[in-house]
């Protein structure tokens, strides 16, 4: 390890680290409009299966050579297979995660303005078509993307512990208590047992391949997997941690807030009367609509749930994009010899510039979540599980699953592990892959 290289303080902290880079925008704000467009339970269910049979795996796998190289991407791959081609996963897992956060922080900055809005005015029934006029404004997205940006940076700016592992430690409890109080305010709606049955009976009938590959992608960008987030985190865990614990872990965190959102939203839009498949804009255009609608009746409540919900977005986002900014300035310092400070400094630049184009074209915004979902992660995923795999030594897998042999419940599911890893994810993912792709 190199000399005063900084790690978590605990197994525990490494846990919240890694849930709070998965627990984001994908939770809150993806995984809503996504079950709308994929038909309810039936998608919850397959993206359920997806997350414990083949993204924990995964996870498994960056966890693994992350720890082993105990270095960012780049260094993990010059470390683990010097010489080699397998140099470049580790350049694509330092752009990708840059290119996420790039239209990741448009989305952070929409949840700071309308957080705004509902801490200075709150909503009214005239005021239904907020996001269309937020989202067509030359400057209001811009200015909101700044300050997500520079509240990211803040964070990481400020080390792996006294930044990242404490700002984790506040924010993943919080979103919790959070998202239950508005999943509570949401089931106390009328009219909303039609979206917990939306939720809860699967209609098979609205099953196909891209609802498929769609339930997976949700699985890869909620867990952040195939981008480097996982591995750089895994860097910092202590030699003693258990990662098959941190994995599933990290992994029940994710799935238990992401059904939340889900029954924190989708009743409520079902007692706004509106189509739960609205796509992007979804909590943005129908949650500030049953504001509007309950403030006729009880303002103060209504007022202050807006405030809550908008406040756990905006943690929520900025859990997840702190990882993300992390794999670029890990390798700026470990890579090139920044200081931390400067490496903040260069990454802020260069999303700030990238994100500035999302938030002023749509266009631009559309073909980042595209290519970083449907393709740069599900193609990053298959790499690391064909690096574990194919490229690392068994004995050194046997040694990180399963703490050197001291960790038996570990290494009675190894065989059945590495069997998977090998032969099987590979094959799962390469479909979705080329279903995407086609």
């Amino acid at each position: 390890m190199a000399s005063g290289r900084e790690q978590f303080g605990s197994n525990m902290a490494a846990v919240m680290a890694m849930a709070g880079s998965a627990i984001g925008l994908g939770n809150i704000w993806r995984f809503p409009y996504m079950v709308g467009q994929g038909g309810g339970a039936a998608f919850v269910l397959v993206y359920l299966l997806c997350v414990v049979f083949l993204s924990v795996p995964i996870l498994l796998c960056e966890t693994i050579i992350g720890r082993r190289a105990q270095a960012g991407t780049i260094g993990a791959m010059e470390k683990l297979a010097p010489g080699t081609g397998w140099k470049w996963l580790g350049i694509l897992t330092v752009i990708s995660p840059l290119i996420i956060l790039s239209f990741y922080s448009v989305v952070g900055g929409w949840s700071i303005g309308f957080f705004f809005q509902s801490l200075s005015r709150g909503f009214c029934v005239g005021d239904t078509g907020n996001f269309a006029a937020f989202t067509s404004s030359l400057w209001m997205p811009l200015v909101c993307n700044t300050l997500f940006i520079f509240a990211t940076a803040g964070v990481v700016a400020a080390g792996v512990k006294s930044g990242i592992e404490r700002f984790n430690r506040i924010s993943l409890p919080l979103l919790f208590i959070f998202i239950v109080t508005i999943m509570v305010y949401s089931l106390s709606l009328e009219g909303s047992s039609e979206g917990v049955r939306y939720l809860l009976k699967p209609d098979f009938s609205r099953m196909s391949p891209r609802v498929l590959a769609d339930a997976m992608g949700q699985a890869f960008f909620s867990l952040s997997l195939g981008v480097g987030t996982i591995l750089t985190y895994s860097s910092y865990m202590k030699k003693e941690d258990n990662i098959v614990r941190s994995g599933m872990g990290t992994a029940m965190f994710d799935l238990a807030f992401a059904v939340l959102a889900g029954f924190a939203v989708i009743p409520a839009v079902f007692a706004a009367g509106i189509e739960p498949g609205a796509g992007p804009g979804l909590i943005f255009e129908t949650l500030p609509f049953v504001f509007a609608s309950m403030g006729e009746q009880l303002p103060f409540i209504s007022r202050l749930i807006s405030i809550i919900f908008f406040l756990t977005v905006v943690i929520a986002a900025l859990t997840s994009s702190i990882s993300m900014f992390e794999v670029g300035v890990a390798y700026l310092v470990e890579e090139r010899h920044l200081s931390r400070r400067r490496a903040v400094l260069y990454i802020l630049l260069g999303t700030w510039a990238l994100g500035s184009l999302c938030a002023v074209s749509p266009a631009v915004f559309d073909f980042c979540d595209i290519l970083t979902s449907n393709y740069l992660m599900t193609f990053g995923g298959l790499l690391f599980v064909l690096f574990v795999g194919w490229k690392m030594k068994r004995s050194d897998v046997w040694g990180e699953f399963t703490g050197e042999g001291g960790q038996r419940g570990n290494a009675r599911i190894f065989g059945f592990f590495y069997f998977f890893v090998r032969y099987a994810a590979p094959v799962v993912i390469l479909l979705i892959f080329l279903s995407n792709l086609l």
